[in-house]
């Protein structure tokens, strides 16, 4: 029988359902071993659900659909990406060079990068949003940090960034010609861009861009493929992506089809 979206859903295929909502993502070993079936029978499983646009299949597993106003809780133990978030934030401070002006998104991957700059560098000016970069960085001995001004955002699942956002978040970076913006987001999709979930951050982010001679975005695995509620930016506009290994190679294909460089860290 051909399956269609009315078909109703399989025994198993609802307790995958079950557990992958339970804890966000799901491997396939996990789900094999928890309903005693093969590998090969959860991949099919998983293929199957994502055609029904009722998961996400990624790499080795499956993620759970989000909503375009999702925004990932950064406090969540072994679900927050955090060794994919260190590798990432290495490889983009890597990338920065002694007496650049760069800009500095909020974000706990953009954050992540900060706490990843040589010690080594010299005469380098971060701008940022947020806080919380600006108090890490402040011992470093080679960078000057300014802050984007703006009011102290309260809103949002992840209150515990301490970010600037408008109003008066924007009038500094009207004024600035920085040679690359590092940014965060909560979507990428080639066909849609780059996109978040918070309205008020996108802002600021598309000022970063403009103020900016080059962008670069952070983003883990988790939000490849996802489109949030508000467009920060198209591909066009921004030149790199650094994700991790995990993304899937799909996605990577159409992203550096439609102009955007790719690194894996």
């Amino acid at each position: 029988m051909e399956e269609t979206l009315d078909t109703p859903l399989p025994e198993r295929h609802r307790k995958i359902l079950e557990i992958v909502a339970q804890h966000r993502a799901a491997d396939v070993a996990t789900l094999s071993d928890a309903l005693g079936v093969s590998a090969v029978t959860i991949r099919s499983d998983l293929d199957a659900l994502d055609r029904r646009m009722l998961l996400r299949r990624v790499r080795g597993g499956a993620v759970v659909v989000q909503s375009a106003r999702f925004e990932r809780p950064v406090d969540l133990p072994g679900r927050s990406f955090t060794d994919e978030k260190a590798r990432i934030g290495a490889a983009a401070a890597a990338k920065v060079r002694d007496g650049e002006t760069i800009i500095l998104d909020a974000g706990t991957t953009t954050l992540a990068m900060a706490m990843a700059l040589p010690d080594t560098l010299a005469d380098v000016m971060v701008i940022t949003s947020s806080l919380d970069i600006a108090i890490e960085l402040e011992q470093h001995d080679g960078i000057t940090v300014v802050v984007t001004g703006g009011t102290l955002k309260k809103s949002g699942r992840n209150k515990r960034s301490r970010s600037l956002i408008p109003p008066l978040a924007g009038l500094l970076l009207e004024s600035l010609n920085a040679d690359c913006a590092y940014l965060c987001c909560a979507g990428v999709d080639a066909a849609r861009g780059f996109t978040n979930a918070h309205l008020e951050e996108t802002e600021v982010k598309r000022a970063m861009i403009a103020a900016a001679r080059r962008s670069v975005m952070l983003a883990d695995h988790g939000k490849i493929g996802h489109v949030a509620g508000a467009r920060i930016a198209p591909t066009r506009d921004i030149a790199a992506l650094i994700t991790d290994r995990g993304a899937p190679a799909a996605d990577i294909a159409a992203l550096e089809a439609a102009g955007v460089s790719v690194t894996r860290a």
